[in-house]
């Protein structure tokens, strides 16, 4: 396998480059973690997703990934990669993030503490380490998770103090009729009408475990919890609940969106801006 990729990178190239030299990165990490003794710790953090091009690493940008790996490595004075709990798209914020990496150093709690200090010192502002802590070696960021919790915020007036942080809309939206929307979620699971088209993913199920919409005087505030999220998949969610409480469509016709599988079904994509991360949860 490790003979694989390395044919790849270095024969191949061209715009995947980058993407099988980190692949082949981890192959190695892997391997010599199976082979020596490592120590796995969980970093709970949020960020300002707007100066980012979005949680995962790329080649010519800015990422909340990459960001964090120089830190860390810097300040630990080893390589470190760091997995988190999903992506998060250009743009899109978090409350709560989960990331995990791997070293041969046990670190103390006093250490944890210490690298928590160091990072927040180096890190530009848009991003915060809460918190380090050692987990079991077997526990991932990504597949461990049981959860994940996002939040939209909409806007109805116009807000200076907001309008980084929410969608800015001028229409009044009949909030009961969304929240039969909601229900309407409920009974499915196949979410392919809200799923970016041509993704690497291998399937479209999720299962919603929550979803409501709440109104704080000119406010609203979308919640929603399942297993996993599909690409994009929150944002065209809410997008085409507006349409609902804009009585644009009937809560048949949102329900026969769902059933379509069919992303031109569904209404737009709001703005990235929005749309928090505020929670993921382990076993």
């Amino acid at each position: 396998m490790v003979l694989q990729y390395v044919a790849d990178v270095f024969f191949h190239g061209g715009a995947e480059f980058f993407t099988k030299l980190r692949k082949f990165y981890y192959l190695c990490k892997k391997i010599m973690s199976e082979t020596q003794n490592t120590y796995r710790y969980f970093v709970e953090l949020a960020y300002n997703g707007a100066p980012f091009c979005g949680w995962q690493i790329q080649e010519n940008a800015t990422t909340i990934q990459a960001t964090l790996e120089e830190a860390f490595s810097r300040i630990m004075r080893e390589t470190v990669a760091l997995t988190g709990a999903g992506r998060t798209d250009t743009g899109v914020h978090a409350k709560k993030y989960i990331a995990h990496f791997d070293t041969e150093k046990q670190l103390s709690e006093q250490d944890c503490l210490d690298l928590c200090r160091k990072l927040n010192s180096y890190l530009r502002e848009s991003i915060v380490i809460f918190k380090i802590y050692q987990v079991a070696n077997d526990l991932h960021a990504r597949f461990s998770a049981i959860s994940r919790t996002y939040e939209y915020y909409i806007t109805l007036e116009k807000n200076p103090f907001t309008f980084d942080f929410s969608y800015e809309l001028h229409h009044d939206l009949d909030v009961n009729r969304m929240n039969d929307a909601c229900k309407i979620l409920h009974k499915y699971t196949d979410f392919s009408c809200f799923s970016k088209a041509h993704t690497q993913t291998k399937t479209n199920l999720c299962t919603i475990q929550k979803a409501i919409w709440k109104r704080e005087k000119n406010n609203l505030v979308f919640t929603i919890q399942a297993n996993r999220f599909l690409r994009n998949m929150v944002r065209s969610i809410v997008g085409t609940m507006i349409d609902v409480g804009q009585h644009k469509i009937s809560l048949d016709d949102f329900q026969k969106i769902i059933e379509s599988k069919n992303r031109c079904e569904a209404g737009l994509s709001v703005p990235a801006k929005g749309l928090f991360l505020v929670d993921v949860t382990y076993p």
